[in-house]
């Protein structure tokens, strides 16, 4: 019966402290991210539905993409605080200048609006 005491404690230990090491994980792996977030406009300065955003990672040359939504919105998460970010976006036969969402730049939630031009 002592034995079995013992080993419930000792498992109910192990469980807490798994769980509080996983927890500090993950507050760490946060503390370690960003996002990006922002609106396509057109050229009569409404959002682009459907407007491709790429996010490009210039360390790896990882590109992600995003299609806007409605009200021409777009979001990436998890990002790096260590790397930067060109971001650009295509709709229609139209683009925009590239942006740069750098390393230095300390937000945790950036917002980098893109507008839609003609291309040259």
């Amino acid at each position: 019966m002592k034995v079995r005491s013992i080993l419930a404690s000792a498992l109910l230990v192990l469980l807490v402290a798994a769980g509080a090491a996983g927890l500090q994980k993950k507050k760490d792996e946060d503390a370690g991210t960003r996002s990006v977030q922002g609106v396509v406009r057109d050229l009569n300065d409404n959002g682009a539905e459907g407007a491709v955003v790429q996010l490009k990672n210039t360390k790896t040359l990882q590109v992600r993409s995003f299609i806007t939504q409605q009200d021409g919105n777009y979001q990436f998460q998890g990002l790096s605080t260590s790397v930067d970010y060109e971001l650009k976006t295509d709709h229609d036969g139209l683009t925009s200048a590239v942006k740069r969402l750098s390393a230095f730049d300390s937000r945790t939630k950036a917002v980098i609006n893109l507008k839609l031009e003609k291309k040259k």
